[in-house]
């Protein structure tokens, strides 16, 4: 069971608008992006490893030498089988900004809304575009995005979560010792998960939250 400190009204809503907003019909103009980011550490190994040979598996030394960590955004399409990531120094606000910018003038520059799911952190919010960007290019930006926030504490509710956890199982459990590595790597596996077009299912629906959460019924807000 997911960590929850209450249910309050507010989670609910925040619940239940997203729990519809996923289960509303795919729309390719106005695609449901979900968007979280990880931090990786880089480590180098202290001794050259043992390669790999026929009946043994390669072989590090248990020491290792920390040079610093990355921050890594992740957005995910999931109905429409899309991803893509980018690894940063930082995750400051202008970060945030310069990521989102990355996909509404990239991959998603034809489309007309954005649906974009993001957790409560601090620079998920359209200030950081206001702060990062002159006022003019910032609101071109914010007039295409729809930002949808999860409950706090339930970063669950973010599809990202899902996609980050994949790609940690399939590309990070490893040692990385530098920035252009990682972003080998990671290019490398966002490609092939874009060439399978891997899309997300979400079955958890608010039917599914009031049989779990225990509530009987709530009126959120209209949907758009």
């Amino acid at each position: 069971m997911w960590c929850i400190p209450k249910v309050t009204p507010q989670f609910v809503e925040r619940m239940e608008h997203l729990l519809k907003l996923y289960h509303k019909p795919f729309k390719p103009k106005e695609p449901v992006v979900c968007v979280d980011e990880k931090s990786k550490q880089l480590l180098a190994d202290t001794r050259l490893a043992l390669p790999m040979k026929p009946g043994k598996v390669k072989r590090s030394d248990y020491e290792y030498k920390r040079k610093g960590t990355r921050n890594i955004f992740v957005a995910v399409e999931p109905k429409g089988g899309y991803r893509q990531a980018q690894v940063t120094k930082r995750r400051t606000k202008r970060d945030f900004a310069r990521f989102i910018r990355q996909l509404l003038t990239g991959h998603y520059r034809f489309v007309k809304k954005l649906h974009l799911v993001v957790d409560n952190l601090n620079t998920h919010f359209g200030k950081s575009l206001i702060e990062s960007f002159d006022q003019k290019a910032a609101a071109k930006l914010l007039k295409r995005i729809k930002f949808h926030y999860t409950p706090k504490h339930a970063s669950w509710l973010n599809m990202a979560e899902i996609e980050i956890n994949v790609l940690s199982g399939q590309a990070l459990k490893q040692r990385i010792s530098t920035e252009e590595r990682m972003k080998l790597i990671i290019k490398a596996w966002q490609t092939a998960r874009n060439r399978r077009h891997e899309k997300i299912n979400w079955k958890f629906t608010a039917a599914d939250a009031r049989r779990v959460f225990k509530y009987e019924s709530y009126q959120p807000t209209q949907l758009s």
